[in-house]
């Protein structure tokens, strides 16, 4: 994308509600599921309603279902299928050597604010860089993004597909970027067409698993 990027379209408190409750909700569903659907039902009447909506239909969609479904699910929908996991260079590198280029400068970029990941966590996993935007450093978590425009709209596509009960987490989190155009579009088209690339070598000094899971 060529330009000046544009900038958040929400005010700060609205991002880092939106954003906070969608990391919360695409994390793997534990035993405090519960008492995080209620509290994202609860935030999301602060938030716009193309940003609060689809969070709402998430929360209703997991609030129906018993947690041992809801975790299998999960597993099916993020760890077995290519273009619906939650790892953003994924989508742009596949398992190949440039990925490992890629989650470097997500580590780095985390250093410019202080912000140092478990070593058991990528820090290219969606909710990592949600939790990162909402609660540490918002302008530097827009350009992640950003950045990741493209895998984002792929990813919620093949949830809109699947049908999936996360889909309204995805949605909330594209609501809050710009609309697609020019070189993103194309972009979005290109990996709707092909998918991510297949080449797979090792990507030191990430250990990095041949199809990507859910954090957990």
């Amino acid at each position: 994308m060529t330009g000046k990027r544009p900038g958040p379209r929400l005010p700060a408190e609205q991002l880092a509600i939106a954003w906070q409750s969608a990391s919360l909700l695409l994390d793997y569903p534990d035993e405090e599921l519960a008492f995080r659907l209620d509290l994202i039902q609860r935030l999301s009447g602060q938030l716009p309603f193309p940003v609060g909506e689809p969070l709402r239909r998430t929360v209703a969609r997991l609030g129906a279902i018993a947690l041992p479904l809801a975790q299998r699910e999960y597993v099916e929908c993020f760890d077995s299928r290519r273009r619906t996991n939650l790892y953003l260079t994924y989508f742009a590198h596949g398992d190949t050597r440039r990925r490992g280029v890629a989650l470097l400068r997500f580590k780095q970029t985390y250093l410019r604010s202080g912000y140092v990941l478990d070593d058991t966590e990528l820090p290219d996993h969606l909710c990592v860089v949600l939790e990162y935007a909402a609660t540490v450093d918002q302008r530097l978590g827009w350009r992640l993004l950003l950045d990741h425009r493209a895998g984002l709209e792929l990813l919620r596509l093949a949830l809109a597909d699947a049908d999936s009960p996360w889909l309204g987490a995805v949605e909330a989190v594209t609501g809050t970027l710009p609309p697609l155009v020019g070189d993103e579009l194309t972009a979005v088209r290109r990996l709707a067409a092909e998918g991510p690339p297949r080449e797979e070598v090792g990507l030191t000094p990430y250990a990095v698993p041949p199809m990507p899971g859910a954090r957990r």
